[in-house]
């Protein structure tokens, strides 16, 4: 190879070189202008992503919220509802065993001279409501009345029975207690027997009495 067929060799991979540089130049920025606008496609979708995301959310809360206030505004209706059925049950109960006692104004072996229903006491720290309370000249009947008795009823005597001993104008007679009810399962009647109190129960119009033989005065 000639001085000359050499220089123009090198001259020719020069003119190559140049042109592919150029062409590295070009798919370079090309693909650095194709990655900015993917990268921009992609924010702009992410972006339209979180809107929608946003928006929807809104409105599932919006419905949620709606949906919650009807449940919510159903439920305080029933609980009216069964509360009144309730609260009219326990009447009945409360009436039926207030006429009955003043007609016969017995339990057991004890008879009483006086009959208040509803008897409300009120002192400085303490006030209570006893359904019925029945009075002779040494003796208190407290009864309280529910439709239907739970064991739990049971456990609320004794503060009632604490309560009447500091409010009552009877500090000196002997107190007895009792549940009474038109509903009352066996075992709660035996619960209330072990625990010293009396049970009365209707059965069909007239009241049956259940009564421990250790009767205990509170």
């Amino acid at each position: 190879m000639t001085d000359q067929e050499l220089r123009d060799l090198v001259a020719s991979l020069a003119v190559e070189s140049k042109k592919t540089n150029e062409m590295l130049r070009k798919s370079s920025e090309e693909f650095d202008k194709q990655l900015k606008k993917s990268r921009e496609e992609f924010d702009k979708r992410m972006r339209e992503f979180e809107q929608e995301r946003k928006q929807s959310s809104e409105e599932f809360d919006k419905r949620f919220e709606k949906s919650s206030a009807e449940f919510d505004k159903r439920i305080k209706k029933l609980e009216q509802t069964v509360g009144g059925i309730g609260n009219n049950q326990g009447d009945v109960a409360e009436e039926y065993f207030i006429n009955s006692l003043k007609n016969k104004l017995t339990i057991g072996d004890m008879k009483f001279d006086y009959i208040f229903p509803n008897y409300e006491v009120e002192g400085k720290k303490i006030k209570d409501e006893f359904d019925i309370v029945l009075t002779n000249d040494d003796t208190v009947a407290i009864i309280e009345v529910k439709y239907k008795v739970h064991p739990n009823d049971l456990e609320k005597l004794p503060k009632k029975i604490e309560n009447f001993k500091k409010l009552s104008q009877y500090p000196k007679h002997k107190i007895y207690a009792g549940i009474a009810g038109f509903k009352i399962p066996k075992n709660v009647i035996d619960q209330a027997l072990s625990l010293g109190y009396f049970v009365l129960q209707r059965k069909g119009d007239v009241i049956v009495s259940y009564f421990d033989d250790e009767l205990r005065a509170a």
